[in-house]
């Protein structure tokens, strides 16, 4: 199987560095010329994880999308969410006929609040028998380090999935695997959402006593919205009634290390808004993207139909968006929390 990764950031440059330790030679986009060059000058990505090294004859670097796709049987995206479009803004709707796509997303795409294999199916026609994701819980700092860590392959095709996820299988890397694609998606995005607000409690000053009652509180509010709104938007019969463990590493265990790693963009970023940044003023300090930002917002908006019960990120939403004073809003979470 030929993999192409779209993306060239921390989470990109970490999977390329787990398929190119497997032996895999990988079609791989990133939209500067200059940073190609370097790459196979140096051997390294300089902007992310630049302590991890390739052999250069394993990578077939281009700036063109569709040069990487056309390549590839299987796609890796690994892109902000709030690029997927401009990214994927090809005028061939067929361009991923008979491929398999993997998503790394862990974001909506914010300009419609979409999944990206909504969209995906939406532009290009993508059945969702051909999509699958691969989630945490792990972070790319810690894969380029090689830290034993496990992701989670999801997909309908169980097979497939299987295929697809033995090729990321190392020494330092367990994989996982089930047929929830929604629900690892929306527990994603949602675990973002609450890792800002653990960083702003962090920011405000709370000690570990608080910020445990608060995460746990995030896991059954995300708990609740996943039974309410996640594997029941699934086609009826590919996952033949399964159910799912919320308590699982990929729901309990990606928000937990998402909430407290110091590695969490997240986190920093909620740290910051705790400390009394702007939230502009935070973006122009941070030189990763925090999906946790877009995500509070389209969450928002998909709860207006789903209609759970999301106190907890409804006011991340509203620091984030609305100007709602960070210390009164935690004032306020104070005695909602069990």
């Amino acid at each position: 199987m030929n993999f192409g990764i779209l993306g060239s950031g921390s989470w990109g440059t970490a999977l390329a560095k787990v398929l190119t330790d497997n032996g895999q030679t990988i079609y791989w986009y990133n939209r500067s010329q200059k940073a190609i060059d370097q790459m196979m000058l140096r051997r390294h990505n300089a902007h992310y994880l630049s302590a991890a090294y390739f052999d250069t004859t394993q990578l077939k670097l281009t700036t063109n999308v569709a040069e990487v796709i056309a390549q590839s049987d299987c796609i890796i995206i690994a892109i902000p969410s709030a690029y997927v479009e401009s990214t994927l803004s090809l005028p061939d709707k067929n361009i991923f006929a008979g491929k398999k796509i993997v998503s790394a997303v862990k974001g909506i795409l914010p300009s419609n609040t979409l999944l990206l294999n909504d969209y995906l199916k939406s532009e290009f026609s993508v059945a969702l028998e051909d999509y699958f994701t691969i989630l945490g819980p792990c972070h790319a700092e810690e894969v380029a380090a090689e830290k034993l860590s496990y992701l989670t392959f999801s997909g309908i095709d169980e097979m497939t999935t299987h295929h697809i996820a033995q090729y990321f299988k190392t020494d330092y890397l367990n994989t996982v695997e089930n047929t929830d694609i929604y629900g690892v998606q929306y527990a994603a995005v949602l675990k973002n959402i609450y890792a800002v607000g653990a960083g702003m409690a962090h920011g405000l000053d709370y000690g570990d006593n608080f910020l445990s009652v608060l995460i746990a509180n995030c896991a059954d509010e995300m708990a609740g919205f996943l039974k309410m709104a996640g594997i029941k938007n699934v086609e009826v019969g590919h996952i033949n009634n399964r159910n799912h463990n919320y308590a699982s590493s990929v729901y309990l265990g990606d928000l937990l290390v998402t909430c407290y790693s110091l590695f969490s963009r997240n986190r920093t970023f909620g740290n910051m808004i705790g400390k009394g940044y702007s939230v502009k003023s935070a973006q122009i300090e941070m030189s990763m993207v925090a999906e946790g930002y877009n995500a509070s917002k389209s969450i928002y908006i998909i709860n207006q139909t789903i209609k759970a019960a999301m106190p907890i990120a409804e006011t991340v939403y509203q620091i984030l968006w609305n100007g709602l004073d960070v210390k009164e809003a935690f004032d306020k979470i104070e005695p909602m929390l069990v």
